[in-house]
């Protein structure tokens, strides 16, 4: 074998070995000698802003609604910032209900005002980290006390949704219990002297379902952190708390939400007297065509030494307990006073029932109609669907009733 045979031999028997990994192929090398490294390209991460869950009841879909991500899977709750003490958040959500209470990480939301305040509700939580609610309550049925759920049930995650009914004819109550069946949870109703724990409070239902009237169905819930309280009332009237004193539950409070807005058809003196409250929170809007609150309301509430907060004055309030002490702080105090509403006129009528002047009528909870006590229809309630009503013309119409045709109240 010739010497360019034997070497062209070597060279297949190198490569042959090199192919199987017995020989190291050299490291490429530049003109300095400098070892060049080659390294193959990571795939990159590619992060999707996600997509804004809509704000449901009365408000535009940012995106078509059948392309809307469903909120974060409550199996795994998403974690709120963790808060110190508890934590209470009056929302001003003008003349209607909201509240948010924290107490470690955990959170519950109580109302959310009108479907108007949708988008506040949402904004509320986004800016204030809370992606997980562990308890929504829906004091009742009512528009300015469910309506911009739907917007904070958009953002946030819901455990355990209480309210006194899981049906109502309305379309803020429809679109609420939608957004709550989107999330797969569903509506539980609460009964009276039950108790859960919310971080390291404790919160009693006083009341619900008291009656057939949709404000006296609220949810009165009270929520003891240390030697402190808070007593939420939605719009509870004097029924209610007749029923709650009755019960003999302990009602003392440091902070009264005040019912139905400061309307004087809750508020009782025997009731305030009971919580004997430091502080008192009235959730209205400026100028509200009810006049709340209402003189009388304000008047018991001072006799009782307490401190008066109002939305429509503060705006947003805050509280913070530590457990013994309570402290607040406002988003804004306008110290002027609301102009008054003026009284509607009294057009002069002969044929006007005596009863005209005063403020007493005879509910039909059948047909939701009012009357004058002296009306002939309304003797002719049956039992079971008549109800005595003392209180304003306003508050029966707001609360869904029609005045009688015969009567005219």
């Amino acid at each position: 074998m010739n010497l360019r045979k034997l070497w062209a031999l070597l060279l297949l028997l190198c490569v042959i070995l090199g192919g199987c990994g017995g020989v190291e192929s050299p490291a490429p090398v530049t003109t300095e000698g400098e070892i060049i490294t080659t390294q193959a390209p990571t795939e990159e991460l590619v992060t999707q802003a996600p997509t804004e869950a809509p704000i449901i009841d009365g408000t535009q879909y940012p995106v078509p609604p059948d392309t809307i991500p469903i909120v974060p899977d409550t199996t795994k709750p998403a974690e709120n910032p963790v808060m110190g003490g508890l934590r209470v958040y009056f929302i001003d959500v003008g003349q209607a209900d909201a509240a948010l209470v924290l107490c470690g990480s955990e959170a519950m939301l109580i109302d959310g005002g009108n479907a108007d305040d949708s988008n506040l509700m949402y904004a509320f939580l986004k800016n204030n980290g809370i992606k997980h609610l562990d308890y929504v309550v829906a004091t009742h049925a009512h528009e300015d006390h469910v309506g911009g759920l739907s917007g904070a049930l958009s953002y946030a995650s819901a455990e355990t949704v209480l309210c006194p009914v899981t049906a109502y004819d309305s379309k803020s109550f429809n679109n609420f219990v939608k957004t709550v069946q989107r999330q797969g949870a569903s509506i539980t109703v609460p009964h009276k002297g039950q108790t859960f724990s919310l971080g390291d409070a404790t919160c009693t239902v006083l009341a619900v379902n008291t009656s057939a009237d949709t404000n006296n169905s609220s949810i009165v819930l009270r929520v003891v952190y240390g030697a402190t309280s808070f007593l939420f009332t939605g719009d509870a009237e004097y029924e209610t708390e007749q029923a709650i004193i009755g019960s003999g539950a302990p009602l003392g409070s440091t902070v009264l939400k005040v019912g139905h807005h400061g309307s004087s058809t809750s508020s009782g003196y025997q009731f305030i007297w009971n919580v004997m409250p430091q502080y008192a929170v009235i959730s209205c809007g400026k100028n509200n065509s009810y006049g709340h609150p209402h003189d009388e309301v304000v008047s018991r509430l001072q006799d009782a030494g307490a401190t008066i907060l109002r939305t429509d004055l503060q705006g947003d309030i805050f509280f913070t307990s530590n457990g013994q002490t309570v402290t607040y702080r406002v988003s804004r105090n306008d110290v002027s006073t609301p102009e008054p509403t003026d009284p509607p006129a009294v057009v002069p009528n002969d044929t006007q029932p005596p009863e005209a002047a005063g403020t007493n009528y005879v509910l039909n909870t059948n047909s939701l109609k009012f009357h004058y006590p002296s009306c002939g229809s309304a003797q002719k309630i049956s039992t079971q669907n008549r109800k005595d009503y003392f209180g304003s013309r306003e508050s029966l119409i707001a609360d869904g009733y029609s005045p009688c045709g015969a009567c005219k109240p």
